[in-house]
């Protein structure tokens, strides 16, 4: 079984839900778009707006590389 308030885990986990839950079509394609092109997945492009609640642009190169760096280390850490 696991550790914790089982609350906070259903809590966290609706809430997971509904933050991941499928935009519409016009914004998914929008995202889809401009994460291909800053060279992100779809993923990654959601979860910044997500956690920081900005959209990234082209003259945000740094968080992109940090991002795609990020990439990197978990493709690494999964190939040891």
């Amino acid at each position: 079984m696991g550790r914790g308030d089982p609350y906070i885990f259903l809590a966290w986990q609706a809430a997971h839900a509904k933050a991941w839950k499928a935009p519409s079509r016009e914004i998914m394609l929008m995202r889809m778009d401009k994460a291909e092109r800053l060279g992100l997945t779809y993923e990654e492009y959601t979860l910044e707006i997500l956690e920081r609640g900005r959209h990234l642009r082209e003259e945000d190169t740094e968080r992109i590389s940090a991002i795609k760096a990020a990439r990197r280390r978990r493709r690494a850490s999964r190939l040891d």
